[in-house]
């Protein structure tokens, strides 16, 4: 089984999100939680090496999830929102980022995930939470 951490950045209105070069749309930051690593410290340190903002204060477990992705169904999310954060450095593309972009979340990219935009819509607008993250 792996176990994972995703997390929603916020500002106002708006949503961080990252595009990887090596699987379609745009996401969430995060990975896997590594050995002696909690799920929060996992999410942060994600956010950080993947996008440049650091988390400053405590981030919300917003829900934990099975992730039933084409390739296991072994896999599990913790979903976490940070309000507080600090813009550390400028994250330059690289062989697995391809962009970090902040985006209105009345106005996200055509190729957001579907897990992407679950999230936002359970978090800001109320929809019922899933269990299964969804691909």
């Amino acid at each position: 089984m792996t176990m994972g951490a995703r997390v929603m950045v916020i500002d106002g209105d708006k949503v961080l999100l990252i595009r990887h070069t090596y699987v379609p749309g745009w996401q969430f930051p995060g990975g896997g939680v590594g050995p002696g690593e909690t799920f929060e410290e996992a999410g942060a340190r994600e956010t950080l090496e993947e996008t440049g903002y650091r988390v400053t204060g405590p981030m919300e477990l917003f829900g934990l999830y099975h992730n039933t992705s084409p390739v296991t169904d072994r896999d599990h999310v913790a979903f976490f929102v940070a309000h507080k954060f600090e813009h550390a450095f400028e994250r330059k593309p690289d062989h697995e980022i391809a962009e970090v972009g902040w985006f209105d979340r009345h106005k996200l990219p055509d190729t957001v995930t579907p897990a992407t935009s679950q999230r936002i819509d359970e978090y800001f607008d109320g929809q019922e939470k899933r269990t299964v993250w969804g691909y």
